[in-house]
């Protein structure tokens, strides 16, 4: 199994990925907040460019060069100059790329081959529109292979405590079952073998794992279990580390960051 690390950096805590054991990448604590990107680029890399968006919970993935393009458009006085998208892939070397997330997904994917890197924030909605099989597309648009891949999905909020509606759980169950009826996609997910539905006693509604969902959409891709990690905390029940807006209603997040490495 791929195992987790938890560093410090001036007494605070973050978690590392022996998977991404080739890049500088973290992924932060509640401790970090309020630092910016900026900021915790200097945690993993004082030389790199620092990259983030604004985030929308589609499947948009950008690479530096085009949110560069996009920022230059709007106008400069705008303080909130962010491209709207919800993944960055990056495309030479030094380039540090961040999500922020408070119960979604953070994914970071490094190729070892090329040494480019992913950053996607894969909340419900974006696993619905399979925003990670997105980010893969791209990179092999860029020259990676899918056997290079190395792909780790963060804390984020666990199956067991997540409540979602039937028609939601239908909406990110389509994006590995191809069937028009939101029930029998339901009936179909139960049936999965170590299902990322569980039982809710409420009517009408499931507990769904979103991160199983990335991880089925990643096998369907053809990425083996060697090649994914995941990270063994749910935001929502460790408080201590990580913000949960279900928990908390807040809206706070932490960063996760990846720094791409050379070009071979």
């Amino acid at each position: 199994m791929h195992t987790w690390h938890w560093r410090n950096w001036e007494g605070l805590p973050y978690l590392t990925c022996s998977l991404l054991e080739n890049w500088q990448h973290g992924f932060f604590t509640h401790q970090f907040w309020p630092r910016s990107p900026q900021d915790l680029t200097q945690v993993l890399h004082p030389e790199a460019s620092a990259y983030r968006l604004k985030q929308v919970h589609g499947n948009t993935v950008l690479t530096p060069q085009e949110v560069d393009s996009q920022v230059n458009e709007i106008e400069e006085d705008e303080e909130s100059a962010f491209a709207s998208a919800d993944g960055l892939i990056t495309e030479q070397a030094l380039q540090a790329v961040w999500v922020a997330s408070a119960d979604c997904t953070p994914v970071l994917i490094g190729d070892v081959r090329t040494g480019q890197v992913a950053a996607l924030h894969a909340g419900w909605r974006g696993t619905a529109a399979k925003i990670v099989p997105q980010a893969i597309a791209r990179l092999q648009a860029q020259g990676s292979k899918l056997a290079d891949l190395r792909v780790a999905l963060g804390p984020a909020i666990a199956g067991e405590v997540y409540q979602v509606s039937v028609e939601v759980a239908a909406e990110i169950g389509a994006s590995i079952i191809s069937h028009n009826d939101a029930q029998k996609i339901v009936q179909a997910l139960h049936e999965l073998p170590n299902s990322p539905l569980l039982a809710d006693p409420e009517p009408g509604r499931v507990r769904v794992d979103v991160r199983r969902v990335n991880t089925l959409q990643l096998e369907n891709l053809g990425i083996s279990s060697e090649q994914l990690a995941i990270a063994p905390y749910c935001t929502y029940q460790t408080p201590e580390h990580f913000f949960s807006y279900r928990r908390d209603q807040q809206k706070k997040v932490q960063w996760s960051g990846i720094v791409s490495g050379k070009n071979k």
